[in-house]
């Protein structure tokens, strides 16, 4: 079992930064797939990075060129870093985490991001 927690949301003005961080626990990390969705109210559940266990990256149109996912296995951690934000932006983020040959996604308690002037 794949424990997460994650931390760096709060309130941000549009066109500032900010960066996740998602800590893992209670599986070899450097094997996991990892990643985040985001949820805003109202709306369905969208996934924003991906970061493989070999490094490779994918985005969501709407962050592509804005938002980017890294990771750091030495500390069991992966990061979204997050610039140029805008309003719609705003949402809860959530880390995932899937161990390999598994179709299974670990999910954090979240973290919430708010873009407003």
């Amino acid at each position: 079992q794949v424990h997460l927690v994650e931390s760096g949301g709060g309130l941000a003005e549009p066109g500032a930064s900010l960066r996740l961080s998602c800590v893992a626990s209670g599986s070899i990390f450097r094997d996991l797939e990892m990643g985040w969705y985001r949820q805003a109210p109202g709306r369905q559940r969208e996934l924003v990075a991906t970061i493989t266990s070999g490094g490779s990256t994918n985005y969501a149109e709407p962050v592509k060129g804005r938002f980017t996912i890294s990771r750091d296995n030495a500390k069991n951690t992966v990061y979204l870093q997050m610039i140029s934000l805008k309003p719609e932006d705003t949402a809860v983020y959530y880390c995932y985490a899937r161990e390999p040959f598994s179709s299974y996604d670990y999910g954090g308690q979240g973290t919430q991001v708010v873009v407003s002037s």
